[in-house]
């Protein structure tokens, strides 16, 4: 009986043993990922049951650029939750809303006309296609951006300026910051329900899920058929070939049905826009692997 007790002793050791080194592994291989690269990068990952956990720089703040437009659809959701809005709502667009020079699909459709849209398409609008002036309306209809900072309301949240304020000068866009360790603990808060109504939470995960930029990131090296709701955020390059960010935060859903949370912050590169974008790649590789593996 006592041999057998000692057996289990061994064997629950060495698992918790085998468990760690797994996890420093990882941390290794991303370590390495990055180590060569001409940038700082921040990441955070949360496993499906809040064990596995890792982070690099995951407690410096680092610039959202769009990754934002995350905490704007909270924000807008949580109010949809409490009554104040209705995502069937209409939402009137003046043609002098769409400003020039930024990134905005709509008013590539919509360019030559005012035009009312429902709320939960001025969402999709901003969510899956990162439109800078549907984001810059839906702020505007929520009371601004302090609105936004008082229903997140964390140290590790910071917001000064919406997109039409992001893009007045290059230190502008370094304003609005975060760190990746709180993004990911949002991340899985909203997948478990713990910000949003069960509706709410749904259609924003759906709405992630239908992200149609920055597909050479997270889900780059990933199978093609797997889900991943994303966020991104892409600043521009200045004259000197220093881009200020590349980002994508995401929810990541494997084959057994479980997910996990990750996000990763490229600051400051003086490397090619692609190769801060396959940073994000190899790094989200890796950490497929590991979880798929375990």
């Amino acid at each position: 009986m006592r041999k057998l007790y000692y057996i289990v002793v061994y064997l629950l050791l060495t698992s918790s043993s085998m468990y760690a080194q797994n996890i420093d592994t990882l941390k290794s291989e991303i370590v390495k990922i990055i180590s060569t690269k001409k940038a700082t990068v921040g990441v955070s990952i949360i496993g499906s049951d809040a064990k596995d956990t890792l982070n690099i720089n995951g407690y410096r703040h680092f610039p959202m650029i769009s990754v934002f437009k995350f905490h704007i659809a909270l924000t807008v959701l949580n109010k949809v939750d409490k009554g104040e809005l209705s995502l069937g709502q209409k939402v009137f667009i003046k043609k002098s809303d769409l400003l020039e020079n930024t990134w905005s699909p709509f008013k590539k459709k919509y360019s030559n006309r005012d035009t009312s849209i429902k709320l939960r398409e001025a969402l999709q609008w901003m969510v899956s296609h990162s439109d800078n002036n549907i984001c810059d309306i839906l702020i505007r209809l929520i009371g601004g951006v302090q609105t936004v900072d008082n229903f997140i309301q964390n140290k590790n949240f910071v917001i000064k300026n919406d997109e039409e304020g992001m893009h007045l000068n290059w230190d502008a866009q370094y304003l609005n910051t975060t760190t990746p360790n709180y993004t990911t603990q949002l991340l899985k808060k909203l997948y478990d329900k713990k910000m949003l109504t069960k509706k709410s939470t749904k259609f924003l995960y759906e709405t992630m899920l239908a992200t149609s930029v920055g597909q050479n990131r997270l889900k780059a090296k990933l199978p093609e058929s797997t889900k991943v709701a994303h966020r991104t955020g892409s600043s521009f390059t200045n004259d000197i070939g220093l881009t200020g960010a590349i980002n994508d935060i995401g929810i990541v859903k494997m084959p057994n049905g479980k997910c996990y949370f990750i996000s990763v912050f490229v600051y400051n590169t003086s490397e090619r826009f692609e190769v801060g974008e396959a940073i994000i790649a190899d790094i989200s590789k890796v950490t497929w692997d590991y979880f798929t593996r375990n």
